[in-house]
């Protein structure tokens, strides 16, 4: 009889254990938990990360992740609204905020994946369809540096561009979410490219209109430096000019000052000043082998004639 209670008594304080052990269950950092009874949701979600408990064997934990995940649609080609293909790349981020409605509606993040293929990745072809070429090459801030598609004027600016569309795009998909239990944070154009048939014609589109920028921007070098040229000029004539004037000015001057004193010199003594002048002037005419002939009622004939002989 002994022997039976001790046998009762392991046998309770094992399934004690098994009890315990299965009756407690913990909720990870960024995990979230929803308890199962039959299959059957039962209470809220755990989203708190702590040490919970739960009824041991009749109540399963279902896990799920709170981190955000990351969504890539399958690189597609999609006609625009102007009847021109474009290959897009679309990508998005999204993560679980209801446990009970993504795991009654989804469960695994494969369907996840596969239903934001349909809802996105449908979205995305209906708001191209809808909207030219420009709309979806072309960003809101778009400026003449960008390149030009091959069916669109130089310049032209998008009434929206694809900033916008992804925006709008995210907006319509985000209201197909919540009854997922899903959230979507954003949806991204990863890639945005002309499709094989028309990308010469873009690249030669491309090659024109950067060959016509280069020449406006020539031209308008061209007009500066004539304008720059001719500023020069004009203030090079203006200084040259006022130049000019002053050396006249100074000439003028320094003139009348020597005519001044040579005038003072000549009525101080106008005889002396006459053989002066006249000595310069027989430096300037008589040279080594000059030969002068002069009448005898020369000025300068005055003084060599009153010379003594050596």
């Amino acid at each position: 009889m002994k022997q039976i209670a001790n046998f009762l008594l392991i046998g309770l304080v094992l399934f004690g254990i098994v009890v315990v052990y299965d009756g407690f269950y913990i909720v990870e950092e960024g995990k979230q938990v929803m308890i199962t009874q039959f299959g059957k949701p039962i209470g809220e979600p755990k989203t708190e990360a702590g040490l919970y408990l739960k009824v041991p064997f009749l109540q399963q934990v279902n896990e799920f992740d709170k981190r955000i995940f990351i969504w890539n649609g399958e690189p597609n080609q999609i006609p625009t609204n102007d009847k021109t293909f474009v290959f897009l790349d679309v990508t998005a981020r999204w993560r679980i905020i209801d446990a009970l409605k993504y795991m009654q509606a989804v469960r695994t993040e494969s369907r996840a994946q596969s239903l934001l293929d349909d809802i996105i990745g449908g979205t995305v072809r209906d708001m191209v369809n809808k909207n030219n070429l420009i709309e979806i090459i072309r960003s809101s801030d778009w400026s003449l540096d960008t390149m030009t598609p091959s069916n669109q004027e130089p310049g032209t600016k998008p009434e929206r561009g694809r900033d916008v569309i992804s925006d709008q795009i995210l907006e319509i998909a985000s209201k197909a979410m919540p009854q997922y239990g899903i959230e979507l944070r954003d949806v991204m154009f990863k890639r945005v490219n002309y499709i094989e048939s028309v990308r010469e014609r873009v690249y030669d589109r491309m090659i024109s209109e950067r060959k016509r920028i280069a020449a406006e921007k020539r031209s308008l070098g061209e007009g500066q430096k004539a304008r720059i040229l001719g500023t020069v000029d004009r203030e090079l004539r203006e200084i040259t000019s006022t130049a000019n004037k002053d050396a006249l000015q100074i000439r003028g001057k320094a003139d009348a000052e020597a005519t001044k004193i040579y005038g003072d010199a000549y009525s101080q003594d106008p005889e002396f000043y006459a053989f002066l002048k006249t000595l310069e002037s027989y430096a300037s005419i008589i040279g080594k082998n000059t030969s002068l002939v002069l009448s005898s009622d020369s000025d300068i004939y005055k003084y060599l004639k009153n010379l003594a002989p050596q």
